[in-house]
């Protein structure tokens, strides 16, 4: 039976100009003019008897039916590449990947050669940002994320759990001999997680009596301005392999806290097996299961704490090299 479908052009300019909010940068990723965007976008209107959009002085805006047609006709060109891409050049391609800074620089990034030597043919893109993606209308195939897990509409693959412990400046050392002396301690905080309060009370102390102090919106800022010494920061330690090793980062106790979140490799239910995507995920969680964060710590300031954070930095740098899977880092914004 024969379909009756608009012009594929007409469609392919409309998913365009929808995800960008601009015929302009529609018209810059497919090779034609502005003109013929708007031409083919008002063509497809007047086939579908509605607006598609609200013209507006400094922009486009979806209408109701914009918005309506978007999330079919992108996941309808999703698999349209996905069946090409199984007979064509499988996993070549462009790879972007949203993730969370920390995640990327403590965990990610120390083993891309390895995805890289495996996967010649991918090229793999960054985007870091705290904010959800919205893979309807973001040029995003898969993301790494911070949480719970469950997100709608979206195949979650677990890589690992989170755990958290109070980090700082050696300068603070002498401060820090039990965990009550964080009560009169500057403590550094992060926006929207709550990683201080459950370490509290691992730790058995009255949370309300956590002090006030800057808030971050990055564990890794929060990080880098405690090893400036503007107070004690929480975080999983086996993040900061490298800052521990050099002797910039300490971590003052022992007690290690799993604090119920955990980190997702996220796609699209419609794009999850095209081949550059799974083949990601599998390295992903085979690199995943390989890593196993030490949930018992030494006190950092002894000489074999700092013996093992010289052996971290050194297997770290040997799986850089393409040698055994160094046991080392993570992440999370």
């Amino acid at each position: 039976m024969p379909r009756n479908l608009p012009p594929l052009n007409a469609l392919r300019a409309f998913e365009a100009a929808a995800r960008h909010l601009s015929f302009t940068k529609a018209a810059e990723e497919l090779h034609v003019t502005q003109a013929a965007i708007s031409h083919q976008v008002k063509a497809l209107e007047a086939r579908l008897g509605v607006k598609l959009f609200r013209r507006l002085t400094r922009g486009l805006l979806l209408t109701e039916e914009g918005h309506a047609l978007l999330p079919d006709l992108r996941d309808a060109f999703d698999r349209l590449a996905q069946a090409v891409e199984k007979i064509g050049r499988g996993g070549q391609g462009t790879l972007t990947i949203s993730l969370l800074t920390t995640i990327a620089v403590g965990w990610l990034v120390p083993r891309l050669s390895r995805f890289q030597d495996a996967h010649p043919g991918i090229d793999v893109r960054f985007s870091t940002t705290s904010r959800l993606v919205d893979f309807a209308v973001e040029d995003v195939d898969v993301a790494i994320r911070y949480g719970s897990g469950g997100w709608p509409g979206l195949r979650c693959d677990k890589l690992f759990d989170d755990a958290v412990t109070p980090l700082c400046a050696p300068r603070f050392l002498d401060r820090l001999k039990r965990p009550e002396d964080l009560l009169s301690a500057p403590l550094l905080h992060e926006q929207y997680e709550h990683d201080w309060r459950t370490w509290f009370r691992a730790a058995g102390l009255d949370v309300e009596r956590l002090r006030p102090g800057p808030v971050f919106d990055s564990t890794r800022v929060a990080i880098h301005a405690a090893i400036a010494g503007a107070g004690i920061a929480v975080g999983a330690p086996f993040l900061f392999v490298d800052e521990i090793a050099s002797g910039a980062l300490v971590q003052p106790f022992d007690l290690i806290v799993p604090n119920g979140k955990a980190y997702w490799l996220l796609s699209p239910q419609a794009t999850a097996e095209r081949p550059k995507i799974k083949d990601f995920r599998d390295w992903a969680l085979a690199e995943a299961a390989a890593f196993e964060p030490d949930t018992v710590k030494r006190p950092a300031s002894s000489p074999a704490n700092k013996a093992a954070g010289r052996a971290a930095a050194a297997q770290r740098r040997s799986a850089t090299k393409g040698r055994a899977p160094a046991r080392d880092d993570a992440s999370d914004d």
